[in-house]
């Protein structure tokens, strides 16, 4: 009998708890460890701070799927993790022993590495349902007011596809509100160049996104770095190639969004071996660390090195479809281990995404995420829009029922037929 502890419950620790399920012996045990109960599709988050949609329509309480597949689930989270000892120390002082650990923690949010950032400070966030809820009451008192907006990520970043969503969004949702006319748009990033996205771009994504922004009167500012946020005011140094100052901004904003870095959770950060400086977990090619075998990672929460030097520090992004991949990894890796076999699997790490704009949006393939590529493609078009409307729906009901399925490959390759829509338009 084996004890195996899947380390947080959101995006890939509520799929990975689904597909270890079926990779268990008779008389094995499964606990999934998180903050709460409650899961939230976060792709949703740019459309809960517009208003359009609520916390009750990307939220689903887990108890009862969990309790239906026996999977003991605890919601007190962790304080650290014990390696050594095989052992999770939870909030509440107890412990839970393991014998295969898979850590799925997502990120922690370093809102505090810039004066100013952050819900707590001067900025929104699109991170977590909770700053959502707080953008949008925020952005419906801008609305009374209007003026200058500042959207984007900081650096150190890893995710950069939701700021994008997210201006365009805010200019979709401004002209609904016949006030467009009425709000500066600036669009600051740590990326070298737009649509670089972490991954060096996907297909033609420096040339669409760019093309959107002008199309959109979005001026942008990209090597940038954010040094201090006043309450109306962002300080910015802009960095040449060589990762020197350039020219320096003093934005004025009444209304911001910017993605904070990511560093690895507090449970993990800063154990010897198991994570790297910035507290991500540390794997090998089958999504074990190299020095406890017995403990995977998936997700954000893994280290994957930048996709080559950039002026200013540019993470690159652990997408679903790409987490998907380490999850199927992962849970067919554990199933083999606990049969007396080597881990033999290793995740795809292909990216295919769909991202938003509102009233339209950009869907790209990138097989592998990291370049260089087999395939590299990206297109727009209204259809992308309503493909993650759709998406949504798919991906919450799989959650609610429990089913342990490929959701990304399944969905976007098969219902939207990738491979057709590729040969249907330009690279």
């Amino acid at each position: 009998m084996a004890e195996v502890v899947v380390l947080g419950a959101g995006l890939g620790g509520t799929i990975m708890a689904y597909e270890l399920v079926p990779q268990l012996r008779a008389g094995d045990n499964l606990t999934v460890i998180g903050q709460g109960a409650a899961y939230h599709f976060v792709p949703s988050n740019p459309w809960v701070a517009v208003g359009w949609r609520k916390r009750g329509d990307i939220e689903i309480d887990l108890h009862k799927v969990m309790q239906r597949k026996n999977i003991r689930f605890l919601t007190q989270g962790a304080a650290r993790v014990h390696p050594e000892q095989n052992s999770v120390e939870l909030t509440d002082g107890t412990s839970v022993a393991y014998d295969y650990l898979v850590i799925a923690t997502g990120p922690d949010l370093a809102f505090d590495e810039i004066p100013g950032l952050g819900p707590d400070a001067h900025t929104q966030s699109i991170c977590h349902v909770d700053h959502a809820e707080a953008a949008f009451a925020a952005f419906e008192e801008f609305c009374k007011n209007p003026g200058p907006i500042v959207v984007g990520a900081v650096q150190g970043a890893s995710c950069y596809g939701p700021a994008y969503e997210f201006a365009y969004i805010l200019d979709t949702e401004l002209r609904k509100r016949r006030i467009r006319d009425r709000v500066p748009m600036t669009f600051v990033t740590a990326e070298p160049y737009i649509g670089h996205l972490g991954l060096d771009g996907v297909g033609d994504t420096k040339g669409l996104m760019e093309s959107e922004f002008r199309s959109r009167h979005i001026k942008w500012i990209t090597n940038a770095r954010v040094k201090s946020i006043d309450p109306d005011v962002m300080h910015i140094e802009e960095l040449d190639a060589a990762g020197t100052v350039a020219a320096s901004h003093d934005l004025p904003f009444r209304y911001s969004m910017m993605l904070p870095g990511f560093r690895g959770v507090p449970a993990v950060r800063g154990i010897d071996k198991l994570t790297n400086p910035r507290g991500f977990v540390v794997i090998d090619k089958h999504q074990a660390n190299p020095t406890y075998a017995n403990v995977f990672g998936i997700g954000v929460c893994v280290a994957i090195a930048p996709t080559g030097p950039t002026p200013v520090p540019v993470g690159v992004p652990k997408t679903g479809f790409m987490i998907e991949s380490m999850v199927t990894a992962t849970a067919h890796n554990i199933g083999a281990m606990l049969r007396g076999g080597p881990p033999r699997e290793q995740a795809s790490w292909n990216a295919i995404c769909l991202a938003d704009f509102g009233d339209g949006g950009v869907c790209f393939v990138a097989q592998p995420q990291i370049p260089p590529r087999n395939v590299n493609w990206a297109a727009t078009g209204t259809w992308v829009h309503l493909a993650k409307v759709g998406f949504e729906k798919y991906f919450l009901r799989k959650i609610r029922i429990g089913e342990s399925e490929p959701f990304y490959e399944k969905f976007l390759l098969k219902q939207l037929n990738i491979d057709k829509l590729k040969a249907t338009t330009h690279d």
